[in-house]
């Protein structure tokens, strides 16, 4: 009986499990730890080592040399660790070449430009081997931020999540903005008739807050703190009005700029 064919999953769906990464590494510590284990051997070669900071250099010659170490141990250690350190470097090429790719076409490299660079025959190969690498440097949004799948269909539409997610924050930027720009002259309006609001000791206190905040109100810190204030004003004031029945104005200037207030917090 044939085996039914087995579907191969979608180019853009998430891997299942995220990947296993050495992540963040102190390499210039492991090949100092390496290059202890050579001079304990008393390897005649080591003093001829590239410098910790050297990772590529060091660990061609410790691959060159690992025969120096003298115990079985020191040697499975060595070895590991160099095994770790390669993958470490593996993980950095994607990242960094990802990057140089992305310079080269802001440059205006075409991808016949960077075919040969990126080893590979045609200009869409280039581009495909491209969007793999991107995927080494995005993060899927909408699946608890794992790696992206190694396929252009998977970059692209990560890419998309980003710029959506990107739009989405500017829109909140500028609409933030535009409400703070409503916001500042309102509460300047409150304080210049503020004898005219009901003065029931919540309602001053509240004033007060906005008249401390508000002639420096610059960062987006001050400005929530000063929308928070206004709405206070705003609170106290209906609170008063249903308490006592009549209006929490005393003057028709302060009921143009409680009226103004109450539209600029529930607008």
């Amino acid at each position: 009986m044939a085996r039914p064919a087995r579907k191969s999953a979608a180019p853009t769906k998430p891997l299942r499990k995220k990947p296993v990464r050495i992540g963040t590494l102190d390499t210039a510590a492991v090949i100092g730890e390496l290059r202890q284990l050579h001079e304990d051997a008393e390897d005649k070669e080591v003093g001829r080592m590239p410098a910790d900071e050297e990772l590529f250099g060091a660990l061609l010659h410790l691959e060159a040399n690992a025969g120096a170490l003298k115990s079985e141990m020191a040697r499975r250690q060595a070895a590991i660790a160099r095994v770790r350190l390669w993958e470490y470097l593996r993980e950095q090429a994607d990242l960094h070449q990802a990057k140089a790719v992305e310079h080269a076409r802001a440059a205006g490299a075409e991808w016949t430009d960077l075919a040969p660079a990126l080893a590979v025959n045609t200009p869409s190969a280039a581009y495909n081997k491209a969007k793999r690498l991107q995927a080494a440097v995005l993060t899927d949004a909408s699946r608890d931020g794992r790696p992206v799948r190694r396929t252009p269909e998977a970059v692209l539409e990560a890419e998309r999540q980003a710029a959506a997610q990107a739009a989405a924050a500017r829109r909140a930027e500028e609409e933030a903005a535009r409400r703070y720009a409503l916001l500042t002259p309102v509460a300047q309006r409150l304080l210049e008739h503020r004898a005219g609001l009901d003065d029931d000791g919540e309602v001053t206190y509240w004033l007060d807050q906005i008249a401390a905040v508000l002639p420096s109100c610059q960062t987006a810190t001050q400005m929530v703190s000063l929308r928070t204030y206004v709405e206070a004003v705003v609170r106290e004031m209906r609170k008063t009005e249903r308490a006592t029945g009549r209006p929490a104005v005393s003057t028709s200037e302060a009921g143009h700029a409680y009226a103004a207030a109450v539209e600029v917090v529930t607008g």
